[in-house]
């Protein structure tokens, strides 16, 4: 086997989907649906003690420019609607984390004809944070593990969702 002699310049032996993947883990831009108590402890994950501009994590405006959709509080089968909206906008690859119980279930008002019984029930769900409401240090791993998860990935074999399947 005959070896390559590269002068002057250097080489980095990893793997593409590393190469890739670590920018993408370092600088995750998250989207949030806050429509309750969830919220608050949301803009508390953003403060000093668990903040999360430390990690990369940026709170971006536009769905066509985040990698994470966080879900935080109940929503409502109107809302549903948007929620899928702003899904079906963020580019590939995407990620959903639902957050609470009433994200996750539709927690204390579950009974209510107009709540959702799970945002899962409206698009994929990558990890689901329980709690009524979760502490910002629980929010912080999760938003650590979507991170792992980012790592892990292999760019070529990206999981795709059927759109027409959930929107049923």
């Amino acid at each position: 086997m005959d070896h390559v002699v590269w002068e002057g310049g250097f080489a980095i032996p990893t793997k593409l989907d590393e190469l890739i993947n670590l920018p993408r883990k370092n600088s995750l831009w998250y989207l949030l649906f806050a429509t309750a108590c969830c919220g608050i402890e949301l803009m508390q994950t953003g403060g000093p003690r668990t903040d999360l501009d430390r990690f990369g994590m940026v709170f971006r405006a536009t769905p066509r420019q985040t990698d994470l959709l966080l879900i935080a509080g109940s929503i409502t089968y109107k809302m549903a609607e948007d929620v899928r909206r702003l899904y079906d906008q963020m580019p590939e690859p995407k990620y959903v984390l639902a957050m609470g119980s009433c994200a996750n279930c539709g927690g204390l008002f579950s009974r209510g004809y107009s709540v959702v019984k799970g945002i899962d029930k409206v698009v994929p769900v990558d990890i689901y944070l329980p709690g009524c409401p979760p502490r910002p240090e629980a929010l912080n791993e999760a938003m650590m593990t979507i991170q792992k998860r980012m790592q892990r990935d292999s760019w070529a074999q990206r999981r795709t969702i059927d759109s027409e399947k959930l929107a049923k």
